[in-house]
């Protein structure tokens, strides 16, 4: 059977370096990145993505846990087990022409993000128990 972990946790905020900040100090993660949408902190295991999401209808930002992730060490066999489930695809969206994950809405309209290439500051998945 392949292999899942829980690698990858996304919240959206108002401002997600004041917020990034707010959990640095509060629990002692690290800052392993930055893109224009966000700030990446990590434990040394899951990366904690605190980004700044807009609602695609109302341009609103979007406030609380947005989605989270899947390790993987084999993605295709993922990807089909979760269609088999009633998982749908969603389109490719490449960020600085790079893939980093593949989306899926769930049956409960939850969106769960797989990746076998994994996210900076998680720890990988391949070769661990």
């Amino acid at each position: 059977m392949p292999t899942a972990k829980i690698r990858h946790i996304a919240i959206s905020t108002e401002d997600p370096e004041k917020t990034a900040a707010w959990y640095v100090a509060a629990f002692g993660l690290k800052e392993v990145g930055r893109s224009p949408g966000g700030v990446y902190l990590s434990d040394g295991d899951i990366n904690f993505a605190v980004l700044r999401i807009k609602d695609r209808e109302t341009g609103e930002v979007v406030t609380g846990l947005s989605h989270f992730g899947f390790g993987v060490d084999d993605a295709e066999a993922f990807y089909g087990r979760l269609e088999a489930q009633g998982a749908q695809r969603q389109p490719s969206v490449a960020i600085s022409n790079q893939y980093f994950e593949t989306k899926f809405t769930v049956p409960d309209g939850v969106t769960v993000d797989i990746s076998e290439h994994g996210w900076v500051g998680a720890k990988p998945v391949t070769g661990t128990a």
